[in-house]
């Protein structure tokens, strides 16, 4: 019997690794891949010193990586009746967390994005009010502006995609499959 539970634990273990490194193929770092796993697997919440037992990590270091995933919207802080301390569930939906970790990243990128195109819209702006502009410099900076434009559509563009990925519109187009 105890053979037949280690056997199961290596395969579980297997599952987590794997998980991880898929995460870690999307751009998450590891430990956070890891640390998904290892709750995805548990099938139930965690808290802070249970993740540290299982990884072997400080509770610190736990608690910065759940912080992350929380920011990127693959783990959330949940309260259980009668448990004093936080626990943390995984979503449970593969399709899901891709979702979530990608747009979370691209919304990111879109939010950078704003502040960069604001702060060259005030520079191309003071540029534009110099007197002593002459012609060359008036085509540098209409070449500039047309070059911004074309940064804000592709930065529109990402978050048209980011929208039809969280609004599960992309499922009408790439089904998910069902068992």
């Amino acid at each position: 019997m105890a053979n037949q539970n280690e056997k199961i634990e290596d395969v579980k273990t297997q599952f987590v690794e794997k998980i991880t490194d898929n995460m870690n193929a999307f751009g998450a770092p590891t430990s956070v891949g890891r640390v998904l796993g290892i709750i995805y697997m548990n099938r139930e919440p965690m808290t802070l010193d249970e993740l540290a037992a299982e990884t072997g990590m400080s509770k610190t270091r736990m608690s910065q990586i759940v912080r992350e995933m929380i920011d990127m919207n693959i783990a959330e802080r949940v309260f259980k009746k009668g448990v004093r301390k936080d626990l943390y569930q995984v979503e449970e939906d593969y399709y899901q967390t891709f979702i979530s970790l990608f747009t979370s990243t691209w919304q990111r990128a879109i939010n950078r994005s704003r502040n960069f195109e604001q702060r060259l819209t005030k520079k191309m702006d003071e540029l534009r009010q110099n007197q002593e502009l002459t012609k060359e410099n008036e085509q540098a900076i209409d070449e500039l502006l047309a070059e911004l434009h074309d940064w804000k559509e592709y930065y529109d563009w990402i978050r048209r995609v980011t929208d039809f990925f969280e609004s599960g519109e992309i499922f009408k187009h790439v089904p998910k499959n069902k068992r």
